[in-house]
């Protein structure tokens, strides 16, 4: 009876620590991946845009690629930007997507990674926000972090005042 006892605890003690094993080897993965962390974070074009109709900030989408090495030196620079994460935390929506949306509107000039786009709460992608370069005209690069702030606050400045 004893025996029998000590082999169901050793049981129990086993099947705990392999559980918890397993919890660990299998994080979940954050919706930031790697652009802020203390960003609250859309996990999809939709609910970015039910977010946004909510709340009333506009919506910040941000498209990338794992592995595009433009997209990982933006997002080393996005991420350190205090500026840049205040003013995401305190006035959009965000959206940082590795799948493309496939709605017209969201690829202006093109599908190419990265690139960044708002959405006015009205529904309107602010197709006038624009990064610096003319053949890519909705990308940034790591040293345009000034024009990407200053994109955000004209973003932030409600394209229709009625929606």
């Amino acid at each position: 009876m004893l025996r029998s006892l000590l082999v169901l605890v050793l049981c129990v003690v086993c099947a705990s620590t392999e559980r918890q094993r397993k919890k660990k080897a299998n994080p979940v993965p954050s919706l930031a991946r790697g652009w802020g962390e203390n960003l609250e974070w859309a996990k999809s074009y939709e609910e970015g845009l039910a977010k946004m109709v909510k709340s009333g900030k506009p919506l910040m989408v941000i498209h990338h690629k794992e592995d595009c090495q433009f997209s990982q030196a933006l997002k080393k620079v996005f991420a350190a930007e205090k500026s840049i994460q205040k003013m995401g935390k305190e006035h959009f929506v965000m959206l940082n997507t590795v799948e493309e949306t496939w709605v017209p509107n969201m690829t202006p000039d093109g599908s190419y990674v990265p690139r960044i786009l708002f959405v006015d709460p009205s529904m309107t992608v602010r197709t006038e926000i624009k990064g610096k370069y003319s053949n890519r005209q909705y990308t940034y690069e790591p040293g345009d972090m000034a024009h990407l702030l200053q994109s955000m606050k004209q973003a932030k400045v409600r394209l229709h005042t009625e929606f």
